[in-house]
């Protein structure tokens, strides 16, 4: 049996799928549905005298398995069809199959089912705790067209390698002021940024926890120097102690501009002497921050010698009414 044979085969399929769901309800439901996917295609195979016993494939991917191909069932009661689909890691998939189809089950609407390449109908990554692919029939737009290679190269990586691809991809489609909340630092490094599951109270953190974590926060975003006006000044610090480190701030002040973090002297530049305050921190950070930090939060990874130079720099060019650099780092 070859690719044409097998797809002429789903093309009967989902031709007596299409008659049943609409003329009954009797098969309006996800398990029943994919049951009666599996009969047809057994039944249809056998019609033009293939035997090829049906693999068993409990809790696999994909859903059916007939020798070298394999189809993934999908079932919605919504109109549309488009639905989530399995991991991106792709660990249960079956190793004999080498080409993978799609019967979609559309029950919204018109009912209809339809059939489709799985690779082709991929159009999106959803990028929650485990990255999930997601499915559309008939859609003009691959996900993989967007990545720069195919499913068929795609899917034989290793995940270290997959990463890569999810995360550019991810990227790219941030708006301002949003960040990843996961991050796999680079294809040869195993560690994995994840939300921690322990969210901790900023304030009730020991003060020695407070001034590393301001001070890789100050860092990372030099925009904390900015004028009182910029209100947004405070968003990437804050999303930075959320994100990885799972730290709640609920007020952005106290990072750097509250009292409490500007010594006891009363009026000036409450930020200025919060930030002299925490320089010897942020030289530590500058040595022992993940490079994948850099990268995502300066968009480049300048060497340890220059971060200190490269914030200065930056800072400079943000602040209103005071210079970094002619205060701050002199002796480094």
């Amino acid at each position: 049996m070859d690719d044409k044979d097998f797809e002429s085969v789903l093309t009967a399929v989902c031709k007596a799928l299409t008659e049943e769901v609409r003329s009954s309800k009797a098969i309006h439901k996800p398990a029943l549905f994919e049951a009666r996917a599996r009969a047809l295609l057994q039944l249809k195979l056998m019609e033009i005298g293939q035997h090829e016993a049906f693999d068993a494939v409990p809790q696999g991917f994909p859903d059916i398995v007939v020798g070298r191909y394999g189809a993934e069932v999908k079932f919605t009661e919504n109109d549309t069809w488009r639905s989530i689909a399995n991991s991106v890691s792709e660990g249960q998939r079956a190793k004999s199959v080498e080409r993978i189809y799609l019967i979609f089950g559309k029950i919204g609407g018109v009912p209809e089912v339809k059939w489709a390449e799985y690779g082709d109908s991929i159009v999106h990554v959803r990028t929650s705790h485990v990255p999930r692919f997601e499915i559309e029939i008939g859609s003009d737009r691959s996900l993989f067209s967007q990545i720069g290679t195919t499913y068929e190269k795609f899917r034989t990586l290793p995940m270290n390698e997959k990463m890569p691809f999810i995360r550019e991809y991810a990227k790219g489609r941030l708006k301002e002021g949003e960040r990843l909340w996961w991050l796999n630092h680079n294809e040869n490094d195993e560690q994995q940024h994840t939300l921690p599951l322990n969210v901790k109270i900023y304030m009730d953190l020991p003060t020695e926890d407070k001034r590393k974590l301001r001070a890789e926060a100050a860092l990372l975003c030099p925009r904390v120097v900015g004028s009182s006006r910029d209100r947004l000044k405070y968003r990437d610090a804050v999303s930075y102690l959320m994100t990885y480190h799972g730290v709640l701030c609920p007020q952005a002040r106290d990072l750097f501009s509250a009292g409490s973090v500007a010594g006891k002297a009363r009026g000036g530049n409450y930020l200025q002497r919060a930030l002299l305050d925490i320089q010897t921190e942020m030289k530590q950070a500058a040595q022992y921050l993940e490079t994948g930090l850099f990268q995502e939060y300066w968009g480049g990874v300048p060497k340890q010698n220059d971060r200190l130079n490269w914030w200065l720099s930056k800072a400079d060019q943000i602040a209103t009414s005071w210079k970094p650099s002619d205060v701050m780092f002199l002796e480094k």
